[in-house]
């Protein structure tokens, strides 16, 4: 188990790396830069721009550029933004919580109604229940984020009136945050009201984001149960008279579960590519809508650090998965 940690966190390296040579790449493959946009429509003359652009360091060949980042990025510095002139890695730590946020009640969604579809889709494989439960995942795999979530918000909020639209709570309630995550400081505030808006706020973002990672969940368990209940061993546990629910409860489930907390991991990065989407959407104040206004604005710290910041929490998410291996299954500890 020891040499397979270290085989995992060796490969973070170069990978962490990679992720840094693409991101300081993409920004700068964007047409115009963040001097001209700083400028806006009030223009800018030639000479001020180069002298602003050589102040930024902006003027220097790439490659030079890029490994003056890397030097940085060793002693743990993502750089400042450029608009708010604030460190990228305290913006990403404040703004962090509410798309963790967002994305556990996503993932717990997804996971709390994907595993039980996938089962019970597997144990009545052909029939119109195994049907319509995967013909309604690949309809949710299907659905672009953007539709989808306009979709919601028209029928929910605007004609029933039951959701709200955007944000994380109503504006009538303030109180100072703890945490970072509002479904606690509304809590911990004791304010009569705040944790209710809170969760309301919540209800449509997590199903848009929960959507995909859910179909995806469902059709992986159908396809793990459906391998493993034709396995000699669950015939044997049938045929010593063995309660069903007790056959795919424990023998059948236990051992499909991998390929299933695969799955799950990798969702991770699917959820933080489709919290951009669903951020900006519902106005939600996290990483993604971050995101968004940053390659907007040419910030050019920011793009860099939070890309790099984003992978790194996927690479930490899928090494944890990695280590649950050798609890589902204990002969990945022998590896």
């Amino acid at each position: 188990m020891f040499r397979f940690l270290m085989a995992r966190l060796g490969i973070l390296v170069p990978t962490f790396l990679g992720v840094a040579l693409v991101a300081f790449s993409f920004i700068r493959l964007l047409p115009g830069d963040p001097v001209t946009l700083m400028a806006g429509e009030r223009g800018i003359s030639p000479e001020r721009h180069a002298e602003l652009m050589s102040a930024l360091g902006y003027d220097r060949p790439i490659f030079v550029q890029f490994m003056d980042y890397v030097v940085r990025l060793l002693h743990g510095d993502f750089g400042t933004s450029l608009v708010t002139r604030r460190p990228v890695l305290t913006e990403f730590l404040t703004l962090f919580p509410a798309t963790v946020e967002l994305s556990l009640v996503a993932i717990v969604l997804a996971v709390l109604i994907g595993v039980p579809a996938g089962v019970f889709a597997a144990v009545k494989r052909g029939s119109w229940i195994d049907q319509t439960i995967m013909g309604t995942a690949l309809v949710g795999y299907s659905m672009p984020i953007f539709w989808w979530g306009l979709l919601l918000i028209i029928f929910f909020s605007g004609t029933l009136g039951w959701t709200p639209v955007s944000g994380r709570i109503s504006l009538m309630y303030f109180f100072p945050q703890v945490t970072g995550f509002m479904l606690v400081d509304s809590l911990l505030s004791g304010q009569k009201g705040a944790f209710a808006s809170a969760a309301s706020h919540l209800i449509l973002p997590s199903i848009v984001l929960a959507t995909i990672p859910l179909a995806v969940i469902a059709r992986q368990t159908r396809s793990a149960m459906l391998e493993v209940l034709s396995e000699d061993y669950v015939r044997t546990a049938r045929a010593k008279g063995l309660k069903p629910r007790r056959v795919i409860g424990i023998h059948a489930l236990r051992n499909a579960l991998i390929p299933v907390v695969t799955t799950i991991g990798l969702q991770i990065g699917v959820l933080m590519a489709g919290a951009i989407l669903t951020e900006s959407i519902f106005s939600w104040p996290g990483i993604g809508k971050w995101m968004v206004d940053s390659v907007f604005r040419r910030d050019y710290p920011v793009v860099q650090g939070g890309l790099l910041l984003i992978a790194l929490v996927v690479m930490v998410v899928n090494l944890v998965v990695d280590l649950l291996y050798g609890l589902i299954n204990p002969r990945v500890r022998a590896r």
